[in-house]
């Protein structure tokens, strides 16, 4: 299989695909414009924060899959790829410890003036009288908005630092999660505003979405207790840009960010950022996941996806419809032979049928399966007949689409 990475990860994914046969290339000057002349004949993507346009998928002549190296998917047009059957997964996860180091990095670095500290001595300057003034963590009230992986992970260490840590509660929250938020002792709140009014310290760890993009605006900045601090190393443009500034400049707020409205694409060049300047902000270069363990981890990700989409069962796809799908639930008994199926979906499309979602099974000992389909029409006694009247079907019934 071919496999084109567009950016560069770390070499061990790379070798253990290479080892199971398959040819990688890696060539991480791609870009959104160059990509598409580039993507013809391989079956496989993997992207880190290369833009994967409509164009590209459109040039392609081979790809099955799109991989992003990391958990956000914003970085590639999944509308497209759903209309050309391309499946895009994601490796969530195996970045989060080390997002959860900077976050409290960041958080250290803004109560104890670190990066201030290093300037002046690198100056010259000995300031430890100014220096010496810092509030301490000890006690304060941490707020987690966006409570997967990293915010896990941030949770597990603000706590070891003796912080009080809240989050809003969820009801769709999975098992895990729930089981998680009692072991680390986690307060929940009701709301929003409650979380912001009761919180020394917010952090922000949610996905770049329609829902979030902007959602710490002015209204959200003006609820922060005062003196807080606002930390964000999930997406730049999570935050209003200008609200924060406006905010920074009253005097009460101090923030931490490792992500910005308007940074650089590229590994390296210029940044123009009122925000990054600003004298109350400690900012790093969106280097939240690049750690070697990071990147080490992320890459065995990529590689565990491949097998697992090579195997027919794609892991952490996120174009996928989720939900059962279908007027109709068809449960077809049938022996395990050969060509059987293709005799089925042959009278369904007689009849007009589409097939929504199909599961087949096999029996213990290999002599019979259920194929369970989920078609749109609903079918006509004509046609149940016509299934039932197949040598090697044993049985046909109607069943409720849903649990398929």
């Amino acid at each position: 299989m071919q496999i084109l990475y567009a950016d560069s990860v770390a070499e061990s994914g790379v070798e253990r695909l290479r080892a199971a046969g398959h040819d990688c290339h890696v060539d991480p000057g791609l870009t959104a414009e160059t990509l598409p002349d580039a993507i013809a004949g391989h079956d496989v993507l993997v992207v880190r924060s290369t833009k994967v346009t409509a164009g590209t998928i459109e040039a392609a002549d081979r790809l099955g899959l799109i991989v992003r190296a990391g958990a956000g998917t914003d970085n590639i047009d999944k509308a497209a790829a759903s209309g050309r059957g391309v499946f895009v997964c994601n490796v969530p996860g195996r970045n989060a410890v080390a997002v959860a180091e900077l976050t409290m990095g960041l958080l250290l670095a803004i109560d104890r003036r670190i990066p201030d500290n290093v300037a002046e001595l690198r100056a010259g300057t000995w300031s430890k009288s100014e220096y010496s003034r810092a509030d301490g963590l000890y006690g304060k009230r941490l707020g987690i908005i966006g409570l997967g992986d990293i915010g896990l992970a941030v949770a597990e260490r603000a706590r070891a630092f003796g912080l009080t840590v809240s989050t809003v509660r969820r009801p769709e929250r999975p098992d895990a999660t729930l089981a998680a938020i009692r072991t680390i002792g986690i307060r929940l709140v009701e709301s929003i505003d409650d979380l912001l009014a009761s919180s020394d310290i917010v952090s922000i760890h949610v996905p770049k979405a329609d829902g979030t993009i902007g959602m710490v605006d002015r209204a959200f900045l003006s609820r922060l207790a005062p003196g807080a601090i606002l930390l964000n190393t999930a997406r730049g443009d999570i935050v209003d840009g200008e609200a924060l500034l406006e905010a920074l400049d009253s005097g009460g707020l101090r923030a931490g960010l490792d992500v910005w409205p308007d940074e650089p694409a590229g590994g390296s060049g210029t940044i123009e950022s009122a925000l990054a300047r600003h004298p109350r902000v400690v900012g790093t270069h969106h280097i939240g996941a690049s750690t070697d363990q990071a990147q080490r981890s992320v890459s065995n990700g990529v590689a565990d996806v491949v097998n697992a989409y090579l195997a027919g069962s794609p892991i952490g796809c996120v174009n996928l419809r989720s939900e059962p799908s279908g007027a109709c639930g068809l449960a077809i008994r049938h022996l395990d032979r050969v060509g059987v199926l293709a005799k089925v979906l042959a009278e369904l499309r007689t009849g007009g049928l589409n097939v929504q979602q199909m599961r087949n099974q096999v029996f213990q000992g290999s002599e019979a399966a259920v194929a369970t389909i989920n078609v749109d029409p609903d079918p006509d006694d004509a046609l149940l007949s016509a299934l039932g009247d197949i040598d090697e079907v044993l049985g046909v019934a109607v069943v409720d689409p849903t649990p398929a």
